[in-house]
Formats: C-alpha cells, structure tokens, sequence
C-alpha cells in the first residue's frame, strides 16, 4: 500500500518531526490571488551570474565563426550602427535576409537601436558570414549585459553552428553522388 502525504507538515509528522507553524494562506488561490497581489511575483536575479567584460575602451569583444567564416565583433553603446570591414551593413550584406540574420540576437533581447557593431570578418561566403556575424554579436552582447544571456542562449544564439560542407571523396563525382551508371 502507498502512503499519501499531502503537505510538508504531513512529512514532518510522519518522520517525528514538530510541525512548523505553517504561513497563512491567501483567501484566493491562483491567478485570482496572483491578480490580486496577494502572491508576491518571484523575484529575478539582482547580479548577474557572470561578470561584466569590457576592454579599455568600454566595448565587449567576441569571435563569432560560421562555416569557413570567422568574425572579430566590438559592441558598444550608440545608436544602432553595424559596420562591416569598414562598410555599412546595407552596403556589405545587400540581400535582406542576410541583415534579419546578423539583427536577431537584438531582436531576441530587445535592444533593438542600442548598440553599435564594429566587426571585421573573413572567409568563407556572405551566408557563412552572416552566422558568423550574428555569433560573434550574441557573443559580446552577453559579455557587455550577463543578464541577458539566458534568452539569447534560449534561442540558440550562443551555440556555434558546426555544420560544414562535406568533402568530396575519391571515386565520387561530390561527396556522396555517384558518377551516372552506363550500362553500355
């Protein structure tokens, strides 16, 4: 037979130990009691769980890499600039898609505006740019604020994308496809 224990004071009785005097309950329970401000919201973590990295100059630095591409990225405070070996993000990454990729780590910890980018990239094409761009931004973004690396990590910012192109094998037209078969 189970035993069922309904409470921590029911816990407490079965092992011999004193009840404790139990808080009083709110008169509503649930959503209605939480509405109602009788349940306190739990509180968020005042200090970071990591410190702060900033060079000399007040920025956060990190390496982003994707595919063949590896991206330095200095983040500071200003008005929403991204720069790319010297040119604007317009101008380096014409195809829009390729700017969503490198915006989503603001969008995801709603900074959209607040930060400016300065990164220098090499390797690999604009694809595998882009991911390393918007590696190396999630990156510094959570050196600059430690607090907002949990929903950057939540949304796979912070894991760096080892997908590569696959060699190409001898006796292989590419890496896996077969030279045509002729049957005369």
């Amino acid at each position: 037979m189970s035993d069922n224990r309904q409470s921590l004071s029911d816990l407490g009785a079965a092992l011999g130990q004193q009840p404790a005097a139990a808080p009083a309950a709110p008169a509503t329970t649930g959503a209605d009691a939480y509405l109602a401000g009788e349940i306190a919201e739990p509180a968020a973590p005042t200090t970071p769980l990591r410190a702060q990295e900033l060079d000399q100059y007040g920025r956060a630095y990190a390496t982003g890499r994707r595919k063949d591409a590896v991206a330095r990225v200095w983040l500071k405070p200003g008005t929403g600039k991204i720069t790319i070996n010297g040119r604007d993000q317009e101008i380096y990454f014409a195809r829009p898609t390729l700017r969503l990729v490198i915006n989503q780590p603001f969008g995801v910890a709603e900074r959209e505006g607040q930060y400016d980018v300065i990164c220098t990239v090499k390797g690999g094409g604009l694809s595998g740019q882009a991911g390393a761009v918007k590696h190396g931004i999630a990156q510094a973004l959570t050196k600059y604020e430690p607090v907002l690396r949990a929903p950057v990590k939540k949304a796979g910012f912070l894991t760096r994308d080892s997908r590569a192109v696959e060699r190409k094998k001898y006796g292989k037209a590419k890496a896996r496809r077969s030279f045509q078969f002729s049957k005369r």
